[in-house]
C-alpha cells in the first residue's frame, strides 16, 4: 500500500471510527495503520497520525499530523 492510499484510509477509518488513526511502518517495511491507543510499537515507526477534531462550529475538521 503506498502512502497515499494508506493516508485515504486512514482518514476514513477516522472519520467512521471517530478515533485518532497511526500509520506505521511495519518490520517487514510495509504500511500498516491502527487506531493510536491500539498501537504499541515503537514510536519512531510511526510516519503519520490522523487527529479528527471537530472546529467549534463543526462545519471543518482538521486533521493530520506527521512525525519525522
Amino acid at each position: 500500500m503506498s502512502l497515499k492510499d494508506a493516508q485515504a484510509f486512514a482518514f476514513s477509518l477516522a472519520a467512521t471510527l471517530m478515533v485518532a488513526i497511526v500509520i506505521f511502518r511495519a518490520g517487514d517495511g510495509s504500511l500498516s495503520l491502527v487506531p493510536t491507543n491500539e498501537f504499541d510499537g515503537d514510536d519512531s515507526q510511526i510516519l503519520v497520525e490522523i487527529v479528527l477534531s471537530p472546529d467549534e462550529d463543526e462545519s471543518r475538521t482538521d486533521f493530520c499530523t506527521r512525525r519525522s
